[in-house]
């Protein structure tokens, strides 16, 4: 893996715009460890056109620095850069590369201010040159000091839950002493004083990939789930300077099962969830599961059985061979699938002792029965089966769960 620097600008059309879509595009292929500011400078060395935008980026690359050049260029005619051009001609966007493995590789880089400026932010120890003054003057010029979430707002009204919901990324997790990378999706709030206008919805993103990178380079063993939860949710108290936040991550897991009498092997998908709420006392969490299962009707159920009941009376049976033939067969009513959820709060002296595995045991049992992706005919009439002998309301299933856990736990 090559560390390498490169510079980005651009001065024709959306400047600022150009760019970020140049790192995308680079993001693709490399990862992009430092970013720096926008600078902004005059077309230098006899280049035409208005002033120049640049920045300067940190990346990882595992080629050598000419596929990367060329690659570069790729990506430049992706954004916009038509070549044949003059080679000071205006442009949407330029990508050089300054610096592999430490060694300059731009020719002339010391007398080319508008790289070495946004490269001494992130790379002081490759510029020895002094730097233009005029590019540092523009470079404060696009500082801003206001910071308009933390003024006053119109109204006076404090928030209870302001934030970013849905936002899914790729988490390094331990479910069960198995680490593995799971796609999730995650909520994050704070409360929002009166003398707030707004939380600072930059630093939720800034938080969440500090958390989840750092988790994914570590060779140390990955968090669980509330784990992770947990220190985002410190996190954004200390960043956003809130008297609360509130973090619920939610992740899809397999876990390996069998059909009940073809005994065809699969893949159950189930939901792990972690969530966290962090305040100045300190910090509380829970871990849980979500799973899908049947419920047949009980009350339909018996409706049914007190019609057949008159019914086989009526042609003849006596009412009590009519009551043992309805208590041997299953009686007809409806079924549909639930989701069922369950949520432990949990401590670290105990905190192994939760395992996802037995968390689904724990919903699956508590309905009328479990389901399968994969259902052969006899796995079919097994469930069906199951179900219509084992009725259950939603709160029966509810009081299943909880009564369970209590034993459990």
């Amino acid at each position: 893996m090559h560390e390498i620097y490169v510079g980005v600008g651009s001065n024709l059309g959306d400047r600022q715009a150009n760019i970020l879509a140049a790192l995308q595009r680079l993001r693709g292929r490399a990862q992009i460890t430092a970013v720096s500011s926008f600078y902004e400078s005059e077309a230098a060395h006899g280049a035409e056109g208005p002033a120049y935008l640049n920045i300067a980026a940190r990346l990882n690359w595992e080629l050598d620095a000419e596929a990367f050049k060329r690659f570069a260029r790729d990506v430049e005619t992706a954004v916009g850069r038509a070549r044949g051009t003059g080679r000071l001609a205006p442009r949407p966007i330029d990508v050089d590369l300054l610096v592999c493995d430490g060694r300059i590789v731009q020719p002339h880089l010391e007398s080319r201010p508008y790289n070495l400026a946004p490269l001494a932010e992130i790379a002081p120890q490759l510029v020895t040159a002094p730097l233009d003054g005029a590019v540092r003057r523009r470079e404060r010029a696009l500082r801003f000091d206001t910071d308009r979430q933390s003024e006053e707002p119109e109204v006076r009204l404090s928030l209870d839950r302001a934030g970013v919901s849905r936002v899914r990324r790729v988490v390094h997790l331990d479910v069960d002493g198995r680490a593995h990378v799971y796609n999730a999706e995650l909520t994050m709030v704070a409360d929002l004083a009166l003398d707030k206008a707004g939380v600072h919805m930059s630093r939720f993103a800034e938080i969440l990939e500090e958390a989840t990178l750092d988790v994914l380079a570590r060779d140390a063993k990955p968090a669980r789930i509330e784990g992770l939860a947990e220190s985002i949710a410190r996190e954004i108290v200390r960043s956003q300077r809130a008297v609360r936040a509130d973090v619920r991550l939610r992740a899809e897991f397999g876990l390996e099962r069998w059909t009940p009498v073809s005994g065809k092997r699969g893949e159950e998908t189930y939901t792990l969830v972690g969530i966290a709420h962090a305040d100045d006392s300190g910090t509380r969490r829970v871990v849980g599961v979500e799973a899908e299962g049947m419920t047949a009707c009980p009350c339909a159920q018996a409706m049914v059985r007190e019609h057949a009941l008159h019914e086989l009376v009526e042609v003849g049976f006596s009412e009590t061979d009519a009551t043992r033939a309805l208590d041997a067969l299953p009686v007809a009513t409806h079924n549909q699938r639930g989701r069922g959820s369950i949520l432990l709060g949990t401590g670290e002296s105990h905190i192994q002792d939760v395992r996802a595995e037995d968390l689904v045991e724990i919903v699956e049992t508590a309905m009328s029965s479990e389901t399968y992706d994969l259902l052969k005919r006899p796995d079919e009439f097994f469930i069906v089966n199951k179900a219509h002998h084992n009725p259950r309301f939603v709160e029966d299933v509810v009081r299943g769960i909880l009564a369970r856990a209590l034993d459990m736990y």
